[in-house]
């Protein structure tokens, strides 16, 4: 292999790579139309759900539900352990809530329909800093840290591993046309 094979083989790696990880998404929360709402099984509950995502600065999430029936509200974790929706942070009710995930750390969500909250209607998801972004790879929150599950590493770094395999395609297909 010769110097000129790396040379033009590693700024196309890393530009896939960039690419992959400056892209801000949305996410549906729940992943469908109706997903706010109270889970019939542990299974179901919105934090099995996030657990499956890698939240990053930039992303939004996005909420659809009936407005004259439900809200979103966004809590601290005392509000969020107690379910207590009489001082939210920020309250949503237009039925079309999206929350632009601004900073590192813990968000917490929670229904704010009487008695929903109670019923499981709550969320927490935990994004990821801009240096730890780049990783692919992120530490599970202590369990005893957030109600629910705990956001366990799981193979969701798809976008990552496919640009892996773009990469080291291009790279090989370099090498075999020198």
């Amino acid at each position: 292999m010769s110097m000129a094979v790396f040379s033009r083989a590693i700024p196309a790696f890393v530009l896939l790579l960039l690419y992959n990880f400056s892209e801000a998404r949305e996410i549906l929360v729940g992943g469908s139309a109706d997903g706010w709402k109270i889970p019939s099984t542990q299974s179901e509950s919105l934090n099995q759900w996030a657990g499956n995502f890698r939240f990053l600065v930039g992303d939004s999430l996005v909420w659809k539900y009936d407005s004259g029936k439900d809200s979103v509200l966004q809590v601290n974790k005392e509000d969020y352990m107690n379910c207590n929706t009489s001082k939210p942070i920020e309250e949503y009710k237009d039925g079309n809530t999206k929350v632009k995930l601004d900073r590192s750390g813990p968000f917490y969500f929670i229904s704010g329909a009487e008695g929903h909250c109670e019923k499981g209607q709550k969320l927490v998801v935990v994004v990821l800093s801009s240096r730890r972004r780049y990783t692919g790879i992120s530490p599970a929150p202590s369990p005893v840290e957030f109600e629910g599950p705990a956001v366990a590493p799981t193979s969701s770094s798809t976008s990552l591993q496919g640009s892996l395999m773009v990469a080291l395609w291009v790279f090989a297909f370099g090498i075999f046309l020198m």
